[in-house]
């Protein structure tokens, strides 16, 4: 059974996220922004200034204290010592902000929108340094643990992206429902109405394997290697979209929440753990092993390629309602996730060890 965390917003609660030392940020629709102890007592509240919807908070890795909420097309830099006035406000999105990202060294932050821009921020000269950019609206951005100028997209123009600061251009670029035509052979009429728009991704703390839920309720695994990535591992997750996907600190375990109001944990470990040195070896070898009526013009088909049948979620969690965000905190010793919903409550789950 979850326990509910209350009485700290009168809306939607539409993002999460907890800091180093077990506090926990929501934002709700209306600007409300509310700060959790680890027992679930609101420890601060504020009311941004134009009631936009605060549609994503992150903590910076590097300094708990320091909090980036977005609402609207501003990002504000709080400090939750003094939750009061924000200490800088950075207006350089044109429209509505959908995802924050602050890069391990605390020195650049993404903010991806409804345009498809993903303006990267130069915190330290409080310049904007990149103007990256999707063709449709821009549902997700996360920089890379241990690589600090590297960051992943993904949106809803279906196209998943690799991205260096260094280059205006992403170095790869996947378009999810091409892959899906190509191992199909053809267009599958549910494609059509239930496209693959891209809308979460996390990465592990390898800094490699990243995942990615999306519409037509898949999760696609997949591995950086140099300037590309290649999908290592596809799994039916959801029977709706998939609006979240979280990695946890352990090794390879994925959490996902969905469309369907189901929260679902999964041990991809086995199937990304080995692969190590060489996923294109591998897929070749999975090609190869696949029967001849698995096999399509030298493509493997969906049976052979998402390995359906191997990957089954390690617990699944009857939420019941749309998930918004979900996170993961240390609460008292043990690992717990959080959920945000269409209600004003957060839910919090316990999880198992590793």
């Amino acid at each position: 059974m979850a326990v509910k965390w209350t009485g700290g917003h009168s809306s939607s609660i539409l993002c999460l996220n907890v800091n180093t030392e077990g506090l926990v940020a929501s934002g709700a629709e209306r600007g409300e922004l509310t700060l959790w102890d680890g027992g679930g007592t609101p420890a601060g509240q504020l009311q941004l200034p134009t009631a936009d919807d605060v549609t994503s908070v992150v903590f910076s890795p590097r300094c708990p204290t320091r909090l980036y909420a977005s609402h609207g097309e501003t990002v504000s830099w709080l400090d939750v010592r003094s939750l009061k006035e924000p200490v800088e406000r950075f207006h350089v999105n044109e429209e509505e902000i959908n995802c924050l990202s602050v890069n391990e060294t605390d020195n650049f932050l993404a903010a991806a929108d409804d345009s498809g821009a993903i303006k990267v921020m130069d915190l330290e000269n409080k310049k904007v340094s990149r103007s990256l950019r999707h063709s449709n609206i821009c549902s997700s951005v996360v920089f890379r643990p241990q690589r600090p100028q590297s960051l992943v997209s993904c949106g809803l123009d279906m196209q998943v992206m690799l991205w260096n600061l260094q280059k205006a251009r992403p170095l790869w670029t996947t378009n999810l429902q091409e892959c899906e035509m190509e191992e199909d052979g053809l267009q599958s009429p549910g494609q059509f109405f239930n496209p693959p728009l891209a809308h979460s991704l996390s990465v592990a703390a390898c800094g490699n394997i990243f995942g990615c839920g999306a519409q037509d309720g898949k999760v696609r695994i997949f591995r950086v290697t140099g300037v590309k990535f290649e999908r290592e591992l596809e799994f039916e997750g959801h029977s709706l979209g998939v609006s979240q996907v979280l990695f946890m600190p352990e090794a390879y375990w994925l959490l996902t929440g969905g469309n369907d109001g189901k929260v679902l944990l999964w041990d991809v470990s086995s199937d990304v753990g080995k692969q190590q040195k060489s996923p294109a070896k591998s897929l070749q070898r999975r090609k190869a092993q696949a029967p001849a009526s698995t096999r399509k013009d030298g493509k493997l088909n969906k049976v052979a390629s998402n390995e359906h049948a191997r990957v089954s979620p390690k617990l699944t969690i009857e939420h019941g309602e749309k998930v918004n965000w979900i996170s993961c905190a240390e609460l008292k010793g043990s690992k717990r996730v959080l959920v945000a919903d269409q209600s004003s409550s957060v839910s919090v789950y316990p999880l198992p060890e590793p």
